[in-house]
């Protein structure tokens, strides 16, 4: 069973109302081997919402060192962090070991996020979510993993 970002399936619930469609998470979603989470939602946050970065991204932060604003300078970490707290929780109460996230965002990249100066640059790093999730032994990687081949992941 993976955890999928809710926006890969086609939920509008990324930060402007849309969503990052991607086939395979649908096709894994559809086939029962997946359930859906957005960790804004569930931490709180409106769809459509104010775009938000991490300003102070650093490995070796900690939940509680990390600080993420939206791009009118409010304070949305603790919105953040009660929603990665949730979807670890969902995703211990099902034994899941896997999950598949949304490249680039502040609770969901795997790779990489954005800066903190919302330049549109892009820096190596975890979002939140991601990032609890690893520490807790669940395997993350991002859609951009995934490459065009659903064989291995059905």
């Amino acid at each position: 069973m993976y955890l999928i970002s809710a926006c890969l399936c086609g939920v509008n619930c990324k930060y402007n109302g849309a969503n990052n469609y991607n086939e395979i998470c649908d096709k894994l979603f559809s086939s029962g081997k997946a359930i859906l989470v957005c960790p804004e939602q569930l931490g709180g946050l409106p769809t459509p919402r104010i775009p938000s970065e991490i300003i102070n991204y650093s490995k070796e932060n900690s939940q509680k060192d990390i600080t993420i604003i939206n791009k009118n300078g409010d304070n949305v970490s603790k919105e953040f962090i009660k929603g990665a707290q949730e979807v670890l929780n969902i995703a211990k109460k099902l034994n899941i070991k896997k999950a598949i996230l949304k490249e680039g965002s502040p609770s969901c990249g795997v790779n990489y996020i954005y800066d903190g100066n919302f330049s549109g640059t892009k820096i190596p790093g975890m979002g939140i979510t991601a990032k609890i999730l690893k520490e807790a032994s669940i395997e993350v990687i991002s859609e951009k993993d995934l490459g065009g081949n659903i064989n291995g992941y059905i």
